[in-house]
């Protein structure tokens, strides 16, 4: 067979390719231990050993498989990178999508599928670049660490939570880390492109809410009814309107987009006024900052009784928190005060709120490298409002940031599609990802 020689494979390509073929591998997480990411984690060990990098795969529990990998950087004496992917995907329903989501078809431009953007992508663009490596004899200035993890779509536990408790070894020398989710083109008014990298995350809070009351008859007035009791507590849960706190991140984010829009922003309002004319201006772009101006409490599950015209003893919610820097203890006793009295609650997983710096030579190399493949783009710290990976690792004293390149079109709302109906990326964005994680990951010091 002919060799195949360096200048015949294309990054996008592999990126392309890789990207379908993850999507095809059902690593859907159900929770609660539902998932099996194994026949994906060695599907990426393979992709790394045919590109001599040695894959350590290490496996929680049957089927929870992770995937570590150093390559050795051409200056020793600087500290390493951590570059984390998870594995996992939430689930989709096939009958709601215009393309089946485990088909990873590319068509109309795009690879379609669950985990397209979250974040079987970037897996894919991290092989395809580590690979053009490999064929090209470049080496990074720092050492990288890869990590390809299990269960970040559920509580982490078989995937970096385990790894950071059970071999943090293999990441010695890492200070800094990039992940999931930022650096991806969200379109502003104006044709403004903003870049937000995120410098934070709000805290996981997830939590039970318990109701205990006395069973019986349900034909009989009940003045000790767990379902009402909870059903009221439940419901001032979702009725709470959160107060505004600004972050030092999300006052960054206003600021700089803002002076680029010419809009008028001192930096200092309070006010939810204030701040909903800035956001109104911004236009659709002002997600990134809506989402994480206030903590949030959504309950998503009730669980209680077994027969109508029975009233049980107990009733049990669940309420998906997420907390703001700095805010833990305003949203314990504000969650206290809605529950009342005769409702207990507890955290059922929580993980701190994150903070990264913004004014710091990792993120300088960041926002040069969007901006040498997009010099009229605009990259900004933001605050995301969920939680990544990097929630694990900071137990280790990594300080992470969410980083995941794609030059995204107006009709591909990140925020919409991930774990969103018809989930995709188009290989244009690809491309571009894969040249500005090549053009940062070698040239950061």
């Amino acid at each position: 067979m002919k060799a195949e020689r360096a200048e015949d494979v294309s990054v996008t390509d592999e990126a392309v390719r890789f990207t379908s073929d993850l999507i095809r591998i059902d690593t859907v997480n159900r929770g609660s231990g539902d998932c099996c990411e194994r026949p994906a984690a060695e599907y990426v060990a393979e992709r790394l050993a045919e590109a001599g990098v040695d894959p350590v795969v290490l496996e929680s529990a049957p089927g929870r498989t992770n995937v570590v990998a150093r390559i050795a950087g051409s200056e020793p004496q600087l500290a390493a990178l951590l570059v984390h992917g998870h594995l996992d995907v939430v689930p989709a329903e096939a009958s709601e999508w215009t393309i089946h989501p485990f088909s990873g078809a590319v068509t109309d431009g795009s690879v379609w599928g669950r985990g397209a953007l979250d974040m079987k992508s970037m897996d894919a663009m991290v092989l395809a670049v580590v690979r053009s490596w490999a064929r090209t004899g470049r080496r990074p200035r720092r050492d990288i660490v890869l990590a390809f993890t299990a269960d970040e779509e559920d509580t982490m536990a078989c995937g970096s939570g385990w790894l950071v408790d059970h071999h943090p070894g293999l990441f010695e020398g890492c200070t800094e880390a990039i992940g999931e989710a930022g650096g991806f083109a969200v379109h502003a008014a104006g044709g403004l492109r903003l870049y937000p990298i995120a410098t934070g995350e709000r805290g996981t809070a997830w939590m039970r809410l318990t109701a205990r009351g006395k069973a019986g008859h349900g034909s009989q007035a009940n003045p000790d009814n767990a379902v009402a009791r909870l059903s009221a507590a439940v419901a001032r849960i979702g009725a709470h309107r959160w107060p505004l706190r600004l972050t030092p991140a999300v006052r960054a984010t206003l600021t700089e987009i803002a002076a680029a829009l010419n809009i008028a922003w001192n930096g200092g309002a309070e006010t939810d006024a204030d701040v909903e004319a800035v956001l109104q201006q911004i236009g659709a772009a002002a997600w990134p900052v809506a989402t994480t101006l206030r903590n949030s409490a959504t309950p998503t599950m009730v669980h209680a009784g077994y027969k109508v015209n029975v009233v049980p003893r107990d009733a049990l919610g669940f309420v998906d928190g997420r907390v703001l820097p700095g805010c833990d203890g305003e949203f314990a006793l504000t969650i206290d005060e809605l529950t009342g009295p005769q409702v207990a609650w507890e955290y059922v997983h929580r993980a701190a709120p994150l903070e990264a710096p913004w004014e710091s030579p990792i993120f300088s190399a960041m926002r040069a490298a969007l901006l040498a493949e997009d010099p009229d783009g605009l990259p900004v710290p933001y605050c995301m409002f969920g939680g990544t990976d990097a929630k694990s690792f900071a137990r280790l004293g990594i300080v992470g940031y969410g980083f995941t390149p794609l030059a995204l079109p107006p009709d591909c709302d990140y925020h919409l599609l991930v774990h969103g109906v018809d989930e995709r990326v188009p290989v244009q964005a690809l491309d571009f990802g894969t040249r500005v994680l090549d053009r940062f990951l070698t040239g950061v010091r």
